[in-house]
């Protein structure tokens, strides 16, 4: 075995996020974690990567017992962690990030040349094509994401760990890792993986172990398990269809008219579109085809350069997000850490944020504390948030769970329009279809839903119609029979002659 731990406990002020866990990993092999969100799979790999000591419990590396006191100290061991949330320096190069703590020298001073040169290196031979000189915070977030595998293999790994490292990634994207991760397994790296997606279970594993609510349930063969097998295991109940019915009722009158809108830095470039009440629209495209960025300038977040925007029939265009949320449009970023929520603070005021001006959060020009705190406490039973504590920060919660605290926004007011940017990044199956049902039943109150994801079963499922971009245009809309896997990825790319 390369590492392994045997009953690992954790504890936090009144949560058991580990119990008496036993995992263990074998040298060129693919070991999944595979878990609601808050079963204890993040806790586990911070452990290993001692990022996170236990309350109790003993780890092993090779057979030997040891105490990892800091990452540094399993990197000392060959064991580097890729974590869901990105710890790089935005202000920073890739090449500065990349050798943080660890900068090549001469003569007692920073060596650059060698830095470049090296990061050149691990750069190439993984396959990723960044510039070492460029800022962090001038990349997209699947190129920040290749940043951080990169920070992994600036010296001898032994094991490696992943923690939704697709999330971020496009199609080709995550081609490449999977071609990589099989060289390392071929040399005998042994690999830790945390993914929500049955698919890629199939296509890289080897064995999973499912956790849940901290505890230990059960050690399968990738190869032998199924889908149905897996979300038993994950929940301890049988799961039915993951997407809910369909819309069958016809949709309303126009909620959202967008013309021939171009933003300022081209990233939307002449597209029109019409969203009704009652009905999910999607828009589906590849990473930077324009699908966000088109609500973000409707909704006030990105400049626009022409055209105009008409929400329930006034001319909206360049207004502010504070206007938009206050006449019932809201929209919800794909990336809840760094734009959807306030990390460091409580949940009960990242739900309460778009509705401070209103009762019950509000009176007058007065805040009311009490029934904020029993309004945000009715949405979190409602958004069966784990663990139910309002007050805990956000950054405490897991990855589903705090998704949750931003979907829980859309209720403190009657929104007449959402946007929602990706809403199932990096949750659990379970977690996924209690969202799918949310959407639904947002419809069937009279809401109007933009649905923008990567995900194309989401798209397919849930849209009565979608907007397929490519390079900031539409390629086409699509509604009906003609809804199909094959016709959203034909629009994926450029259509000959166009």
């Amino acid at each position: 075995m390369l590492i392994a731990t045997r009953s690992v406990t954790k504890d936090y002020p009144g949560v058991r996020a580990l119990d008496s866990v036993d995992f263990d990993l074998r040298a060129g092999e693919v070991h999944l974690l595979f878990g609601e969100n808050g079963a204890g799979k993040s806790t586990l790999i911070s452990i290993l990567a001692g990022a996170v000591r236990p309350t109790s419990g003993t780890l092993y590396f090779r057979g030997r017992q040891v105490s990892l006191h800091s990452v540094h100290d399993a990197r000392e061991l060959g064991i580097s962690a890729v974590f869901q949330d990105f710890s790089l320096i935005p202000q920073m190069a890739v090449e500065e990030n990349l050798f943080l703590g660890a900068e090549p020298r001469k003569g007692g001073f920073l060596n650059r040349r060698k830095s470049r040169e090296q990061a050149r290196e691990i750069l190439d031979g993984l396959g990723f094509r960044i510039d070492p000189a460029a800022r962090v915070d001038r990349l997209t977030r699947a190129e920040q994401q290749m940043v951080e595998i990169a920070k992994a293999f600036r010296s001898d790994l032994s094991v490696l760990i992943l923690d939704e490292p697709t999330a971020s990634l496009t199609n080709h994207e995550t081609d490449q890792l999977f071609g990589l991760i099989g060289e390392l397994k071929a040399r005998g790296i042994g690999i830790v993986y945390i993914t929500h997606r049955i698919a890629e279970i199939r296509r890289i594993g080897n064995r999973i172990t499912v956790l849940r609510d901290g505890r230990y349930i059960d050690t399968v063969d990738a190869r032998e398990a199924t889908e149905d097998g897996l979300v038993q295991l994950m929940t301890g109940r049988e799961m039915g269809k993951i997407f809910p019915a369909r819309i069958a009722r016809p949709a309303g009158d126009p909620v959202l008219s967008i013309e021939d809108l171009t933003t300022r830095d081209g990233a939307v470039r002449g597209v029109s579109l019409e969203v009704h009440a009652g009905e999910i629209v999607g828009l589906a495209g590849l990473v930077g085809s324009g699908k966000s960025e088109l609500l973000q300038a409707a909704f006030g977040t990105r400049p626009v350069a022409g055209g105009r925007v008409w929400y329930l029939g006034r001319d909206t265009t360049g207004q502010g997000p504070k206007q938009n949320i206050r006449g019932g449009f809201l929209y919800l970023p794909p990336d809840r850490r760094t734009e959807g929520l306030m990390m460091m603070r409580p949940a009960r005021e990242n739900v309460a944020l778009a509705a401070l001006d209103i009762r019950p959060f509000s009176s007058g020009p007065v805040l009311t504390p009490g029934r904020e705190r029993r309004a945000v406490a009715e949405l979190a039973d409602r958004m069966n948030l784990q663990p139910r504590q309002i007050e805990r920060a956000a950054d405490q919660f897991s990855g589903g769970n705090q998704q949750k605290v931003m979907l829980a926004r859309s209720l403190t007011r009657n929104f007449r329009l959402i946007a929602f940017d990706e809403p199932t990044v990096g949750v659990d199956v379970g977690t996924r279809a209690a969202i799918y049902e949310f959407l639904v039943d947002l419809v069937r109150q009279g809401a109007a839903i933009v649905l923008i994801s990567s995900d194309l079963p989401e798209i397919l499922h849930l849209s009565t119609r979608a907007y397929v971009f490519y390079r900031g245009r539409v390629q086409a809309e699509l509604h009906g029979t003609g809804l199909t896997e094959e016709t959203v990825l034909a629009n994926f790319f450029e259509r000959e002659g166009g």
